[in-house]
């Protein structure tokens, strides 16, 4: 186990960061071990062992990057979950507007269209009276 980190320290500090991490080409490097290999994500840092098995490669992440993927995610769950409560008691008090207020908001639509297109034709009517200059 001390061989594997110590060759995992030595993939980290000798192999660098590459100019363009975010290459997704680039973002792993393996280095072969004696008992399998460590993936290192180039981008992020985290080392995880893998073996060759029945022709397959698995990967594991170390207990203490597992302990702080355990953490961020019970962190994340409880954030969403509170969230979706928050979103749920908003829905509920929030009452539909009433047909006053429909018709309201679409007068004032009906209003600025009006508007728009008018300001429109009047554009249209310029470029047509204004000889052509280009």
């Amino acid at each position: 186990m001390r061989s594997t980190l110590l060759t995992a320290l030595a993939v980290v500090i000798l192999g660098g960061m590459p100019a363009r991490a975010e290459e997704p080409a680039n973002r792993f490097r393996l280095e072969k071990t004696d008992g399998g290999f460590i993936r290192l994500d180039q981008q992020t840092g985290a080392i995880t062992f893998c073996r060759e098995q029945n022709g397959s490669l698995s990967c594991r992440m170390a207990a203490d990057e597992r302990a702080a993927y355990e953490r961020e995610l019970d962190m994340l769950t409880k954030r969403v979950e509170a969230l979706e409560a928050k979103a749920g008691k908003e829905t509920l008090r929030q009452p539909m507007p009433s047909d006053a207020e429909v018709e309201r908001s679409l007068s004032i639509m009906e209003r600025f269209m009006r508007s728009f297109m008018g300001l429109v034709r009047e554009f249209r009517s310029e470029e047509q009276t204004s000889p052509n200059r280009t």
